[in-house]
């Protein structure tokens, strides 16, 4: 079944439903639902439909509660109404304040249905599409992106695929309805590290203290990365997220949900690279009081941060596998250090490993972990 074809029709009255289902079946998946209850009920749990179109005035909820409800748990979804002439400014108050798509008047000639549903169709076809295009081609690109910024700094980048883990397990556990901002926030909060010098970065992530100077500077890269990323289209809150990642929730208490969760992971990550037992991390973490949101803390807790659906091994380096993560740091013969610890090997990643042991320069084992639908 094609969800670009199909198409609910709530309304109170059985026979006008009837009428729908017999003169549209053939050129749409057509479906029914007698009043707004079943409608939503239908929403949840045999969507996602392409278009949903309402009648106005049904019992107990009417057709513009109805439409927003429906906003709220399919957004993709394309809203029409049918409305009565004497219910014209209602229908289009609605239009005005983005509940509906379009609406038409009753009765609604067929082919006047017809032409509405095939607009409103190309119109969910576009949005998806656009979705997609988003959710594919830009998370593919910058993950392109990281990966050859991980070659040039793994330890900033170590922390970035680390964190994403984390925000990913908190995000999907927490009831974030999309987690794409959160996931390109992630992969990207540590780009403004490649404007530091090598003497802050190597203080930074050997946990050395820095001058009242240098952290200046090292606080700054948050907003470094949310300059360079302002210039990207669409990219405008995912900038904001990793601005105000370093934010008390007592200062900012307007922090997004994916600043919260970005925030909480970030500072878990910094304890846990410290040497802190995860426990231990979560536990400084409740002591700060509020400048975390709690419900985050409570999550990522109960996940043991997220390390679930792995199990550790020792492998040879050639049988390393995309996907699996690095659970050492992997440092060649004369000291170079390659991929951080904590990091997901990929396909570039693989290849510069791959060119470090054909010259031989390369440990024969190391730690990692592999999910456990490899085992």
């Amino acid at each position: 079944m094609k969800n670009d074809r199909k198409v609910l029709f709530v309304d109170d009255e059985q026979n006008i439903l009837d009428s729908y289902r017999a003169s549209l079946r053939r050129r749409y998946t057509v479906e029914t639902a007698l009043g707004p209850g079943e409608g939503l009920r239908m929403v949840k749990d045999s969507g996602p439909y392409a278009v949903v179109v309402s009648d106005l005035k049904m019992p107990k909820m009417d057709g513009v509660t109805f439409l927003a409800k429906v906003q709220e748990m399919s957004p993709d979804t394309v809203r029409v109404m049918l409305t009565g002439h004497a219910d014209l400014q209602s229908a289009i108050s609605a239009v005005n304040e983005g509940s509906v798509f379009r609406f038409l008047t009753k009765p609604s000639p067929i082919d006047e249905m017809v032409r509405t549903l095939d607009i409103a169709m190309k119109q969910y076809s576009l949005v998806v599409a656009e979705r997609e295009l988003l959710r594919g081609t830009l998370r593919g690109s910058i993950r392109i992106l990281t990966d050859i910024l991980g070659l040039v700094n793994p330890e900033a980048f170590g922390r970035s695929e680390r964190v994403r883990r984390l925000t990913a397990y908190v995000g999907q556990n927490i009831g974030l309805k999309s987690g794409l901002d959160l996931d390109l926030a992630a992969m990207l909060c540590q780009l403004g590290c490649i404007t530091l010098t090598d003497t802050v970065l190597t203080k930074v992530f050997t946990r050395q203290r820095l001058t009242a100077e240098e952290a200046q500077i090292y606080a700054m890269h948050p907003s470094v990365t949310a300059g360079m990323l302002a210039h990207i289209p669409r990219m405008e809150r995912v900038s904001n997220i990793i601005l105000c990642q370093n934010d008390s929730l007592t200062d900012n208490p307007a922090l997004p949900l994916e600043t919260r969760i970005l925030k909480v992971c970030l500072d878990y990550d910094e304890l846990v690279q410290q040497g802190m037992g995860k426990q231990d991390a979560i536990d400084v973490l409740r002591r700060r009081g509020g400048a975390y949101d709690q419900k985050a803390v409570d999550v990522l807790e109960r996940g043991t941060a997220g390390d679930e659906g792995y199990v550790r091994r020792q492998l040879s380096l050639a049988d390393l596998k995309p996907g699996m993560i690095l659970d050492e740091p992997l440092f060649s013969l004369d000291e170079v250090h390659l991929v951080a610890e904590g990091t997901e090997l990929t396909e570039t990643a693989l290849l510069r490993i791959a060119n470090f042991m054909k010259a031989k320069r390369l440990p024969e084992r190391v730690r990692v972990l592999v999910p456990v639908d490899r085992t």
